[in-house]
């Protein structure tokens, strides 16, 4: 009968200008989605370059590099029987377009520009492109001659238009376009199209898996329709983490889901789906017909392929399933783990260095990175060769295979406690007790010996000594000393950084990472370039009253015990002189939730 389709949307973890990794990673996603019986394939915005390559949009030479992986994808083997839906800039008429090239068989049916470009929050992409503003119009394009040679085409349509198979229709949006008031889907719908895709580069936030999937599963109930979002996953190169959540729904209701956190660079979600679900589900809506007998309807391009198979006749009727969302806990958890360890990876380094204090903050950071220890774990354990290879590049052991979470920590991973004569041992005490149960190598300094160097140095260019408040100082002396402090602990992290891994006979260097929460930089409550500057900061969008669950989920699920006194003790940045042996400094008085420097 031709009615049963099988369509694949892909989650890849792509890398921003890496040409050669990236074209590995979608012809892998093509084999898996034609094994497993897909006729349509789905990647994520500007898949081919990576999203976040930022101004080298603008080069010239990064469109090159483009044609070159596209040429690529339409010689190759593993891209025929299939319709391929890829990502890339594409310029036409000397303006540069954020695109969806679609292609069957060596031949490229459409290349479909973004309408709706992001351009809030950590997006830019007017900075780069244009969106297409002729709605329902196509053009000519004309090919580069590199892919000329391959397709032996001279022109192309380019344009807002959908295409009409042999059994269906489909149309095609891009991340901020669901996100819009005037979605393209909800024209589309209305003339018939049946397929709606939409390839996205949608970074992770905090509660916003919610939003998008309520976006998609929206979309198709009011109109009917199958819809198909693909995303970028991991950390590119940049400080955003994609979050994937690849996913399919069918008339309002989810049918299939991807993971959102995972260490896997290639993930394909597919789904077998009844067409005339889709018309018995819109035959029932006379709104929607009504709107339907009156709409503009889209160029269609005609394509001779069919997504579904002529004896299909026993259909099993699709299962909706309830999208399982994680806690804001877990999502601390897992999010910036994931991201921490593509970082690494990413950077050729061989670890991590955190300075814990024992505070809330910085034992949350050391929470992530034994969490990103967990995930490489069980990654191997489940057989990703990928992170097994990285992991014994990592850590230079061909040999290694990392099973312990607490013995793979103890190898990428450095926590040191900077104390000072202002430092209490009950801190001291606790960052050496949560280093103990997350395993990481531990070291115990003083910083004293610098930082009466430093005032010393001041003291013989001025003759003055300055003194803290305690001892009859100013405010302006009392900062500038405890600055001092804070600013010399930076210095030191970076020296042990760059050399610790020299004094125990390892080679490579540590990335140092910060944490300063979100709640201090929106306020600018913290000392520049203290413990805070770090080349990485896992919990900079983070705020302390999620940090604060966070810590508690910890202590439940990871069975890190010593947080409880972390969690009870009263903040402290403890840098000024102790009374009686006692605290006298606390940062969070009065409502307050910050470090007062």
């Amino acid at each position: 009968m031709g009615r049963a389709v099988t369509v694949a949307a892909c989650a890849l973890n792509q890398w921003a200008l890496d040409f050669d990794g990236n074209l590995r990673r979608i012809l892998t996603s093509i084999e898996v989605a034609r094994s497993r019986g897909a006729r349509y394939r789905l990647g994520p915005e500007l898949e081919i370059c990576g999203y976040g390559c930022a101004d080298h949009y603008l080069e010239s030479d990064t469109l090159l590099h483009c044609c070159q992986v596209l040429a690529e994808l339409l010689r190759a083997p593993a891209a025929r029987n299939i319709l391929c839906d890829v990502g890339m800039p594409v310029m036409h008429r000397n303006v540069r377009y954020n695109c969806r090239v679609i292609f069957l068989n060596g031949k490229i049916l459409l290349i479909r520009p973004k309408t709706i470009l992001a351009n809030a929050g950590n997006y830019r992409e007017l900075r780069w492109f244009t969106p297409w503003s002729k709605p329902r119009h196509v053009e000519e394009y004309f090919l580069p001659r590199i892919i000329q040679e391959v397709t032996g085409q001279e022109t192309v349509p380019f344009g807002d238009a959908v295409l009409a198979t042999k059994d269906t229709c489909l149309g095609t949006e891009m991340c901020e376009e669901l996100w819009a008031p005037n979605s393209p889907h909800i024209e589309m719908g209305l003339d018939g199209v049946e397929i709606f895709t939409n390839s996205s580069g949608s970074h992770h936030v905090l509660r916003k898996a919610h939003t998008r999937v309520d976006l998609v599963n929206s979309a198709t109930a009011k109109n009917g329709g199958i819809y198909l979002l693909a995303n970028q996953k991991g950390c590119d190169g940049d400080r955003l983490y994609y979050d994937g959540c690849a996913m399919i729904s069918m008339n309002g209701d989810t049918v299939a889901q991807g993971s959102q956190f995972s260490l896997d660079d290639v993930e394909v979600l597919v789904a077998t789906l009844d067409l005339e679900d889709v018309r018995s589900y819109r035959a029932e809506i006379s709104s929607r017909n009504l709107a339907a007998s009156k709409v503009c309807p889209y160029p269609r391009i005609k394509v001779n392929f069919e997504l579904s198979d002529s004896d299909d006749v026993a259909v099993p009727a699709y299962i909706p399933i309830q999208w399982r969302h994680h806690s804001p806990e877990e999502e601390i958890c897992l999010g910036p783990a994931c991201w921490l360890w593509d970082f690494l990876r990413r950077s050729k380094q061989a670890g991590f260095f955190l300075p814990l204090s024992g505070g809330i903050d910085s034992s949350a950071t050391a929470c992530i990175g034994y969490s990103m220890c967990h995930q490489v774990c069980l990654a191997v354990k489940n057989g990703n060769a990928e992170v097994l290879a990285d992991a014994r590049r990592i850590v230079n052991d061909e040999a290694y295979v990392p099973e312990d979470p607490r013995e793979f920590c103890g190898r990428i991973f450095t926590t040191c406690y900077m104390a000072s004569e202002n430092s209490t041992q009950e801190t001291c005490n606790r960052a050496k007790l949560l280093a103990e149960q997350i395993g990481s190598y531990h070291i115990n300094l003083n910083i004293d010996a610098a930082v009466k160097a430093i005032v010393g140095i001041f003291s013989l260019v001025t003759g003055q000594s300055p003194r803290f408040s305690a001892y009859g100082g100013s405010s302006r002396e009392n900062l500038a000393l405890q600055n001092v402090q804070a600013r010399i602990r930076m210095v030191l992290a970076y020296l042990f950084a760059q050399l610790t891994l020299w004094t125990r006979g390892m080679p490579g260097g540590l990335l140092v990472l910060g944490s300063s929460n979100v709640d201090e930089g929106l306020r600018g409550y913290l000392t520049k370039y203290d413990c805070s500057s770090a080349d990485i900061n896992p919990i900079g969008g983070i705020s302390k009253t999620d940090l604060k669950s966070f810590i508690q989920y910890c202590i439940e699920n990871f069975q890190l015990t010593s947080l409880r006194s972390i969690m009870s003790a009263p903040p402290t940045a403890e840098l000024e002189p102790l009374v009686d042996g006692q605290l006298s400094q606390t940062d969070e008085v009065n409502g307050s939730d910050f470090k007062m420097l």
